[in-house]
């Protein structure tokens, strides 16, 4: 996430905006392009009423004369469908980075691409993942007299909601905060056990992140010095959000919302109430602890005593902060502290987008050639040594940011990276974690093509059925070879030379272009 190398880096929000007026009338709204994602996610709607994670027992289609499109060749053909609506949304993100690159178009056209791509997907079967009907039945389990903290969705008596859980989490209790779990209760209090109208609710309430991350960004932009259009390109209309968070969906989006606005309050002197939306966050999900102590130097920062007497204000008032925040959210969930316990769910999951689990791997099959032992003991080993590393680079990290300021943001950012990279357990969406404050950097345009690649690769590690494509080394190495081209083809345009008559400049004609 250097941003000390390679191209000069894009111009500033102002910049941006001067150079998107002297283009207006030239090129005043990227309709063409605009319109070819919105046909894309249209696509994946469509098509995934038979290739998403469709319900077991599906009311709408059921066994009618559309039914067809569940099974067999016909699955097939959605599946085709999806991934092209897919590659529609993709290759119109990177039309839209080049006119946002180019200065030919602001914030507000981004905004507006965002919305008309996101919009189809709010009323998606979920795509790419499962975890909407996880959800729903942690939201069901206290409704029934169960605490969701000890006991799994398979505890449950009601068919609708543990037919659609994936056996894996039926025995696994809630990983997740207690206000997430307000949340569920909330929604299947409205929509009984219907999955459907449990989807849409739940999939609206999790919005709420997304609207709270356009709400921080101008914000983080003012204070880490990035470009507002490119920050909104990449967090909100790139297929991370609009694909994984919103289709899928999953309520990291929630999360990185509340640490988004807080993280922009604290850095605009409003500590108290930046500290208190943080904690929201962690009261979904855990992870956004570990911005806080980050923010801890910012608001030391910004005192007028010595640094150590700054930091212990600071401290000691983000801790009775914290303290209060998080024990309303419990009590106004009518939950315990037993989610702690259950933080470790996740380590069940093994794949090599974690690095440790992934090095485990590779070592295992090395020593395999020789003696044959289990791979739990190699996984296990390399796990440790990955949270010690962790540990290490965090505190690193964290003693960096005692200046405060967007300094200490910025390594918040890489902080919240490291963890979603070297926990034992990862997940593609986890790396949004970091990614939404670090939108608001500055970037570069090899830096920006890097991050289109690792985003369209990120979401087809999963088949838009939610399963694991990890091990399909085939697949994998297509979908890379897709995204490779998909972040080459920010900085050139038709890199294959498909095309003849698309040939848009990728830098603006005025005295403001972007370099």
């Amino acid at each position: 996430m250097s941003t000390t190398t390679g191209a000069p880096p894009v111009t500033s929000a102002d910049d941006a905006t001067t150079a998107d007026s002297g283009m207006r009338r030239a090129h005043p709204l990227p309709t063409r392009t605009i319109a070819l994602g919105t046909v894309g996610s249209v696509l994946i709607l469509i098509s995934a009423l038979g290739a998403g994670a469709i319900l077991a027992q599906d009311p709408i289609l059921g066994r009618g004369a559309l039914s067809w499109i569940r099974y067999g060749h016909g699955r097939m053909l959605a599946t085709a469908i999806l991934y092209i609506g897919f590659l529609l949304v993709v290759w119109a993100w990177v039309r839209l980075g080049r006119h946002v690159l180019a200065g030919r178009v602001g914030t507000r056209p981004v905004l507006l691409a965002a919305a008309c791509w996101i919009l189809p997907m709010l009323a998606s079967p979920p795509v790419f993942s499962r975890d909407a009907y996880l959800y729903i039945a942690y939201g069901t389990l206290p409704l029934h007299g169960y605490d969701p903290f000890t006991v799994g969705p398979g505890n449950l008596d009601v068919d609708p909601v543990v037919d659609n859980v994936d056996s894996f989490w039926q025995s696994t209790p809630a990983p997740y905060g207690p206000l997430f779990i307000l949340l569920a209760k909330t929604v299947i209090s409205v929509t009984g056990t219907n999955m459907i109208t449990g989807v849409l609710l739940m999939r609206l309430g999790l919005l709420i992140g997304v609207l709270l991350v356009i709400w921080a960004l101008p914000r983080l932009v003012r204070h880490l010095g990035g470009s507002l259009p490119v920050a909104m390109w990449l967090a909100i209309a790139g297929p991370m959000t609009v694909v994984h968070l919103v289709g899928g969906p999953h309520n990291d989006v929630l999360m990185v919302g509340f640490l988004a606005a807080g993280t922009a309050l604290v850095l605009d002197r409003k500590h108290v109430l930046g500290i208190v939306l943080v904690t929201v966050g962690v009261a979904v999900k855990a992870t956004g602890a570990v911005a806080l102590p980050f923010l801890v130097w910012v608001w030391a920062g910004h005192l007028d005593s010595t640094r150590w007497r700054n930091f212990a204000r600071a401290c000691a008032c983000s801790v009775g902060i914290f303290v209060a925040t998080f024990a309303a959210a419990t009590v106004a969930s009518g939950v315990n502290l037993g989610w702690i316990a259950a933080l470790d769910a996740p380590t069940a999951i093994v794949n090599w987008l974690s690095l440790p689990t992934g090095a485990g791997e590779i070592i295992h099959s090395f020593v395999g050639l020789v003696i044959d032992l289990p791979k739990v003991y190699f996984v296990n080993t390399m796990r440790v040594l990955g949270g010690l590393l962790m540990v290490i680079i965090l505190f690193k990290q964290w003693w960096r940011a005692r200046d405060g300021g967007p300094d200490a943001v910025k390594r918040a950012a890489i902080a919240l990276l490291v963890v979603a990279i070297l926990s034992p357990a990862t997940l593609p969406w986890y790396l949004t974690w970091g990614f939404m404050l670090a939108a608001a950097l500055p970037w570069k345009r090899r830096q920006l093509a890097v991050q289109v690649s690792l985003a369209v690769f990120l979401v087809l590690t999963y088949t838009p059925a939610g399963d694991d494509l990890l091990y399909d080394w085939m697949f994998i190495l297509c979908a890379a070879g897709v995204s490779v081209l998909a972040g080459v083809s920010l900085l050139r345009t038709d890199p294959l030379k498909l095309f003849t008559t698309d040939r848009e400049p990728l830098v603006s004609v005025g005295p403001s272009a972007t370099r």
